[in-house]
């Protein structure tokens, strides 16, 4: 007897995908891992609603019927970016901390395409939660502030919008490269919160050129200004590199 060998029936087998996932859907995948997680999710939405309610407060202490909506605006535009900022830590150390970051390089081994996905995805998050935070505490004392005065308004917005996404990936960049987030949270806002405050009550030149939230209130008080752009800007490609050289350099066993 001939024995007749058949070639194995392909009806069944699964399919492969073929090549590494794009851009699109890296920062997609991104975007639901940072609101994946119980912390995540409490960030986001304490970056939508502590200014809302923040500015409802401000109105119901106020006394002035001519009150400047631009002004408590920057204020609460200051908070949100500095909620994001925990937001954009947590999108990096965070995997750190949990060891989740084997899974995540395995998966996408060139890790300079992980870190521009995660700096992307937390861009878009801390912008679109910025736009809703300021807009829904312009809604508020719009309600609460009808005769006040709206002047500068639209400039503050957008202001807020983008110092949402500026201290959302400067976070992303501190957290990659402490690699861990506790000890991120806390040196940058004792940095950012202690000492530069401290700071500007004996050398003000000093944090006119380091502070990240003078320069977001410049910025949404006057709307130009090289230094307080530079600021923001110097915050975010300095944390960005840092975490980029570090991650890596860094073992991830």
């Amino acid at each position: 007897m001939t024995a007749v060998l058949t070639p194995p029936s392909t009806a069944h087998r699964p399919a492969v995908r073929a090549g590494a996932a794009g851009p699109a859907t890296l920062v997609g995948l991104e975007v639901r891992k940072s609101l994946s997680t119980r912390s995540g999710r409490s960030l986001a939405v304490a970056a939508a609603l502590l200014p809302p309610a923040g500015a409802a407060l401000a109105s119901a202490v106020s006394e002035d019927p001519l009150l400047a909506v631009a002004s408590p605006l920057a204020m609460m535009g200051m908070l949100t970016a500095l909620v994001l900022l925990a937001l954009g830590v947590l999108s990096t150390a965070g995997e750190w901390t949990h060891r989740t970051v084997q899974t995540t390089f395995l998966l996408t081994p060139q890790r300079g395409r992980v870190l521009a996905a995660k700096a992307a995805s937390v861009a878009l998050l801390g912008a679109g939660l910025a736009a809703v935070s300021a807009a829904t505490s312009a809604a508020v004392l719009a309600v609460f502030e009808p005769t006040a005065a709206w002047d500068g308004v639209g400039r503050v917005l957008a202001v807020a919008v983008v110092s949402g996404a500026a201290f959302a990936v400067t976070g992303a960049g501190i957290g990659a490269a402490v690699a861990n987030a506790p000890a991120a949270l806390t040196g940058t806002y004792l940095v950012v919160l202690g000492v530069l405050p401290v700071v500007q009550a004996f050398r003000p030149e000093i944090t006119e050129r380091l502070d990240p939230t003078a320069a977001v209130l410049r910025l949404a008080e006057t709307g130009s200004g090289a230094t307080p752009a530079l600021v923001l800007t110097g915050w975010v490609v300095v944390a960005t590199v840092a975490g980029a050289v570090v991650t890596r350099r860094r073992a991830v066993a």
